[in-house]
């Protein structure tokens, strides 16, 4: 009896290895908001890292982390390091490229949970009286991130937090900018 049971938990494992063998091998995760407020009150709010880590959805998980800026003060070279608990994990992001009012481009390396690299973009288009912000993030997913994937739906998990911090990013912006009229 023993014997069956570990059989059939050995097909069902294998059954699941080789399903997720077959899921995709690369992830996009994207959100966008409207911001009433013009590119350049936006931009360096997400050029600058120091800024970036003010409406950041993952400062509110662990407000002990540990952050380390290095590099010059915003735009391309820029990076921040962060240590946390495991809600936030570990790891480093670098500007690897900025366009002024259009485009922040981001090197994301993860090194706890789990380990993984990929990109994150900021972009705006001017919508109407308003700066459409959308963020991404996309990569590749190894045979260990497809297998998380069958349990976890990583654009929920991820997308979620993309829309709590672009909710404080509007938030805090178009508040800045009443302020100033």
């Amino acid at each position: 009896m023993i014997l069956k049971i570990l059989l059939v938990l050995a097909l069902l494992v294998a059954a699941v290895l080789l399903f997720a063998a077959t899921r995709p091998a690369t992830f996009r995760v994207e959100r966008s908001i409207a911001i009433a407020a013009p590119a350049g009150a936006l931009f360096p709010r997400l050029n600058d890292l120091h800024q970036v880590h003010e409406w950041s959805p993952w400062k509110e998980k662990d407000p002990n982390a540990t952050y380390t800026f290095e590099g010059p003060a915003a735009g391309v070279g820029a990076s921040q390091s962060w240590s946390g608990n495991s809600a936030v994990g570990a790891g480093k992001q670098t500007i690897v490229e900025s366009r002024q009012n259009e485009l922040v481009r981001l090197k994301l390396e993860f090194l706890k949970p789990m380990e993984g690299v990929c990109d994150a973009t900021f972009t705006l288009r001017p919508e109407g009286g308003a700066t459409r912000v959308t963020w991404t993030m996309a990569g590749e997913n190894n045979f260990l991130g497809k297998v998380f994937c069958l349990f976890v739906n990583q654009d929920k998990m991820i997308g979620g937090e993309f829309e709590k911090g672009l909710a404080t990013l509007k938030r805090t912006s178009e508040s800045a900018l009443a302020k100033t009229n």
